[in-house]
């Protein structure tokens, strides 16, 4: 155990050490949660728009996945192993790079924010089942997690592990959520539940929305 403990703290400097002006915005702008809403909202968009009201239990299905990923990483992880954080690590003060002096919260394993993310990019890949949509999406959820590490509030076990959770929690969800709908949604009718063009309309947003914040990085940057 204090073999991979020791492996994770080198891992985290080695990443961590990685800074450079542009990146310190970028990675800050990207890891808000803010500058994501209009992916969220495209994501609903597409269940509504794919089964009218009915899509409301999809709504519910992806709201369970963030409640599980946030409760289980949030209330039992971090409680249970208290590992502190890096950017509240004593041995590593001064040592690790903070961007913006934020330290995030006193715990964390596993990262709530890998586990969301990925818990969403399971759920909706199984869901859409397109493969530009999964590689986008695991790939937003996979730079998502390690500006975790770039910013000094997670080490790379933390990112691990709340990437197994997100995933497990997100297949969980999504096994749940095919049999409720072949009852409730399709009345006992299958249907191959094969999402169409409109599944576009979140892969443009988010590229869109990485573009945004690669424009705005480089503008705060010629503020600084």
């Amino acid at each position: 155990m204090e073999t991979l403990l020791q492996t994770d703290r080198e891992l985290l400097l080695f990443f961590n050490q990685i800074h450079y002006p542009f990146w310190d915005n970028f990675f800050w702008v990207f890891t808000s949660i803010p500058v994501w809403i209009p992916l969220y909202v495209a994501i609903i968009f597409v269940f509504f728009k794919h089964l009218e009201l009915k899509g409301v239990w999809t709504l519910l299905a992806v709201t369970l996945v963030f409640v599980l990923c946030d409760q289980i990483s949030s209330s039992f992880f971090k409680e249970f192993f208290e590992r502190l954080r890096p950017s509240h690590e004593p041995s590593l003060e001064g040592i690790v790079r903070l961007v913006n002096g934020k330290k995030g919260g006193r715990f964390g394993f596993v990262s709530s924010h890998a586990a969301n993310s990925f818990g969403l990019a399971m759920f909706t890949a199984l869901l859409f089942k397109k493969w530009y949509y999964s590689v986008l999406i695991f790939l937003w959820a996979s730079v998502n997690s390690y500006s975790r590490i770039y910013l000094g509030l997670h080490y790379p076990g933390d990112i691990l592990g709340g990437l197994i959770l997100g995933i497990l929690c997100g297949f969980f969800v999504y096994w749940m959520y095919k049999r409720f709908s072949f009852r409730y949604i399709y009345g006992g009718i299958r249907q191959k539940n094969r999402y169409g063009n409109e599944v576009w309309i979140p892969v443009t947003v988010l590229v869109t929305s990485v573009f945004v914040v690669y424009i705005a990085s480089k503008l705060l940057l010629k503020l600084m």
